[in-house]
This record gives C-alpha cells, structure tokens and sequence, in this order.
C-alpha cells in the first residue's frame, strides 16, 4: 500500500495549506504568528519617500492656491497661463478664450474652471494611493504598520465620492484640447501675427504633451478603451488602442509627476513675463 506521501499527484490534486511554520510534532495545528511589538522591522529610510511626497504636494498646493487667487498677472501674449485657461469671463486679461459672463471682480476666473484639473488629481488612482500613504499613514510603506485602528476604504464619505473619477477624466480630456489650443495661439508674436515661436510656445507645448500624456495614460481610460470587452479579436481597432494606454499606463506615476512640475513651471514663466521680470525668448 502506497502511503500519502507516496502517492502520485495529479493536475486536479488539491494544494495543501502552505503553512510556512512547523507544527508541534503531536499532529496539531502550527502556531501562529508571533506577536510584534514594533511597528516595523524595516531598518533602512522607509519615511523618505512619504515625507518627500508631502513635502512637493504642499508646496505645489501653496503655490497653486496663491496664484489662483492672486488674479493678476496670468496673461503676456501671445502666452496665458494654463491655471488660467480657458479665461471664461469678461475680466480675463487677453482674449485667448471666449468670454461667456461677466463674474465679480473679486472672484478669479482662474476658480471657475480650476475645480475640474484638481479633481482628475484628487481622485487619480495614482494620487490616491500617494496621498494615502503620506498624508493619513494608511499605510505609509509597505510591511509598516498603518496607525488606524479601523479601516473603512473608500465606503465612506468623502472618499466614497472618488468613484467620479472617470468624469473628471472626460472633463481633463476636454481641457487637454484646450491647452493644445494656446499652445497653438503660442505661434504668434505679441502682436498676434502668426508665423513667430518663443521659449513660451515651447514651453506651453510641452506642459500641453505632458498633461495629455498623463490624462490617456490614466486607468481609468485604460478600461475605457478595452473595457468590457469579452473577445480583443472581434474588435482589433479598440484592442490596439488598448495596447497603446496599456503601454502608457505603465508609465502613469512618471507623467503624474512631470505633470505637475511641468503646469506649475509654465505658468511661473508666464507670471515672470507679465510682471516684466524676464523678456520672452523668440527663436523666429
């Protein structure tokens, strides 16, 4: 007779539990995990990473709310800055944009629209678990412990509300188109004939490329694209666009973060413009 151990194993044979402690030699179950006091047995600089994360967020929210509710200095043609754009109100410095009210003069036009960029970033999949981990701990690094005691995900509110991500995603497509536009507009001389090219135009372009970049490779298109789908071969337009995001998702955290700096750097540069600290650099 064959004993179990001896026993031939098949394709359908079960797996056994995969315990990776030994027993007690009496056949009973092993032991559990030992209790760990500490919070991690990690010994390198696991807080770097979070703290660094915290670090750029602040400055980049400081920075953007003051020059959102600074309501000056947006606008050197041909460039306007991209906080600001599109200039939806008969306030707005330039006409890069049609103007569709008159707002008050002590709100910025740069609040009307600002609303739709900052919620594709607060509901990201990417932002989220950044922010997560640095900002609520919840965890701040993997195998360190998180300190909450209870943990609800994303059931409650606010974070229920991150469930609208894909519609901040069509409205930041739409904005994308916009940006590409005053790049275009950027083609000009300051007084608006076409032909010309500066540092600005280069500039705004990039930042342009970049938030487009970071926009389609979002998971949430990515399931747009070739969600919901139970055959790639009856649809092959729709699997190699697919294909595409899915390439560009994996670069996801990267173009999140060239993103920021690169929006926040066109509009410092326009900003530098219109106080006149700086004069544009025209290559033609």
């Amino acid at each position: 007779m064959r004993t179990r151990d001896d026993a031939p194993v098949t394709t359908t044979a079960p797996r056994g539990s995969g315990a990776v402690s030994a027993g007690r030699g009496s056949g009973g179950p092993a032991p559990r995990r030992a209790t760990i006091a500490a919070r991690t047995l990690r010994t390198d600089r696991w807080w770097v990473q979070p703290l660094v994360t915290v670090v750029v967020l602040l400055l980049f929210i400081a920075y953007s709310t003051f020059r959102a509710f600074q309501n000056a200095y947006y606008s050197a043609e041909p460039y306007i800055s991209p906080f600001y754009s599109p200039c939806i109100t008969t306030r707005c410095e330039g006409d890069s944009f049609p103007e569709f009210f008159t707002g008050p003069a002590w709100i910025s036009p740069a609040i009307y629209i600002l609303v739709l960029p900052l919620g594709i970033r607060l509901t990201c999949y990417y932002y989220r678990k950044a922010y997560y981990r640095s900002f609520w701990l919840s965890p701040p690094a993997c195998a360190v412990a998180e300190p909450h005691r209870r943990y609800t995900g994303e059931t409650r509110f606010p974070l229920v509300g991150q469930n609208v991500h894909r519609y901040f995603l069509y409205a930041a497509l739409l904005f994308n188109v916009i940006l590409f536009y005053e790049a275009v507009r950027g083609f000009r001389d300051e007084t608006g004939e076409w032909g010309h090219m500066g540092l600005g135009t280069l500039i705004l372009l990039v930042n342009a490329v970049m938030l487009f970049l970071y926009s389609v490779s979002c998971h949430s298109c990515r399931h747009i694209v070739g969600g919901r789908l139970n055959s790639f071969s009856k649809h092959p337009l729709r699997y190699r666009a697919w294909t595409l995001v899915s390439r560009l998702n994996a670069r996801h955290m990267q173009y999140a973060w060239i993103s920021l700096f690169t929006v926040a750097f066109a509009d410092f540069y326009v900003f530098l413009l219109a106080t006149g600290t700086i004069t544009d650099l025209r290559f033609f």
